[in-house]
C-alpha cells in the first residue's frame, strides 16, 4: 500500500475538513492509503507551548512523513494572501530533507481555505508551491476539465481545492468544493503512482 502524506494546518477546521475531502479522494484509488498530518501552532513568544501530541485531530508531521510518502497535499489557512506561520516555519525547518533530495520527482498539490471569497486563496496556494518547487517537487494543479472550476462560486481554483469558510468559519464546503476536493486527492494519488512505478 503506498501512501500519500495529507498535511495540513487547520485553527477553526475549515482547511481540516478538506484535508480529509482529499484524503478521502486519494483513498478511493486502489493500493493508495492517505497518511493525515498536522503541524503545531507557532506561539507568539517563540517558544515551546503546545503538547507533544495534540487534543485532537491528527497527529504532528515527523520528517519520516514527508519520506516516506509518495505524494504530499499540504493544506493552510490564509494569512494576509499567504500561508499560516505554522506551516511555514515548519517548512523552513526541512532543509536536511532539501539537501538529500528526499522530496525531489515526488508530486504534490496544495490546498486552502478563507473567510472571505477574495480572502488571497490563490496568493497562498502559490505562497505553498514555492518551497515545494525548491525541494523539486512535481506541482499539480486542478485542470478546468473538472467542470466544476467553471461553475462553483465558493472556493476552487486551477492552484488547488479551496473553501470559503465565511466570517465566522461557519459554512460548511459546498457541493462543487467538496467534489474538487476530491478530484484533487484522486489526481494526487493517481500521478504518485505513475511516477512511483517509473
Amino acid at each position: 500500500m503506498h501512501e500519500i502524506l495529507v498535511l495540513y494546518y487547520s485553527q477553526h477546521g475549515s482547511t481540516e475538513a478538506l484535508a480529509r475531502l482529499i484524503a478521502r479522494g486519494v483513498e478511493s484509488v486502489p493500493g493508495c492509503r492517505a497518511r493525515l498530518r498536522t503541524v503545531p501552532k507557532v506561539s507568539t513568544v517563540c517558544e515551546a507551548s503546545e503538547p507533544a501530541i495534540p487534543a485532537k485531530g491528527a497527529p504532528y508531521i515527523e520528517a519520516s512523513d514527508l519520506a516516506e510518502c509518495i505524494g504530499l497535499a499540504l493544506g493552510s489557512p490564509t494569512r494576509f494572501g499567504n500561508m499560516a506561520a505554522s506551516v511555514k516555519y515548519f517548512l523552513d525547518g526541512t532543509s536536511p530533507l532539501w539537501t538529500q533530495g528526499i522530496l525531489a520527482g515526488k508530486p504534490a498539490c496544495v490546498f486552502t481555505s478563507s473567510a472571505s471569497q477574495h480572502g488571497g486563496q490563490e496568493s497562498t496556494l502559490l505562497s505553498m508551491m514555492i518551497p515545494l518547487l525548491h525541494h523539486g517537487m512535481v506541482i499539480l494543479g486542478l485542470p478546468y476539465t473538472e467542470a466544476d472550476l467553471s461553475t462553483t462560486t465558493g472556493g476552487g481554483t486551477p492552484y488547488g481545492a479551496s473553501h470559503v469558510s465565511g466570517l465566522k468559519n461557519l459554512a460548511q464546503p459546498t457541493d462543487e468544493e467538496k467534489r474538487l476536493a476530491l478530484a484533487q486527492g484522486k489526481r494526487l494519488a493517481q500521478t504518485a503512482l505513475k511516477l512511483a512505478s517509473v
